[in-house]
């Protein structure tokens, strides 16, 4: 019979290192959540893998560009405004120069801290796929960032990080930014 020690240094062996998903998006609110976790989660295998094997991430950076909604009216009366495929296309375009952007900066974020971190852009309605996503991986932990939308803002607008807190069948970790910058 092996004492409750032994059996948790075994558990420990078998499981080295913990599967996080980081919800990212334009918002300084979701860098400062990859941010936290870098620097707060245990995220290195515990042992290290040999030298010769590279280690499997450990924090997977999730960004989520929204599908292109072309503008028009659903007014009866006046005008139905419709978006040309020029308009269509530049706004794709800067979409895809959006995203390129705030990944480049969580790829950096992840070299800065040392922690190898695999980035994923996907398309589609962010609260969906990133619950979507995090289950798809076993996602030990979400993590999320919150913009401090008050009762009223986020009644109307929504949230993305409750509807995760809500729906996602892992633990989700809302991270707040510091009160100096939610002003």
């Amino acid at each position: 019979m092996s004492s409750p020690a032994v059996a948790q240094v075994q558990v420990q062996k078998q499981k080295t290192t913990m599967k996080v998903v980081v919800a990212i998006d334009e918002s300084e609110g979701s860098l400062y959540a990859l941010q936290w976790a870098l620097e707060n989660l245990y995220l290195h295998p515990t042992p290290p893998p040999p030298a010769e094997e590279e280690a499997a991430a450990v924090i997977t950076v999730l960004y989520v560009q929204p599908h292109f909604q072309p503008p028009h009216t659903a007014v009866p009366v006046g005008p139905v405004i419709f978006a040309t495929p020029g308009v269509m296309d530049s706004v794709k375009k800067a979409q895809e120069q959006s995203a390129s952007q705030v990944v480049s900066r969580a790829s950096k974020l992840c070299q800065q801290h040392m922690i190898k971190g695999d980035v994923m852009v996907i398309r589609g309605n962010p609260k969906e796929m990133i619950v979507e996503a995090a289950e798809d991986m076993n996602a030990d932990l979400l993590v999320v960032g919150s913009r401090g939308l008050g009762q009223i803002k986020r009644a109307f607008l929504g949230s993305v990080s409750d509807y995760c807190v809500h729906h996602a069948k892992c633990p989700v970790l809302v991270v707040r930014p510091p009160k100096s910058s939610n002003k």
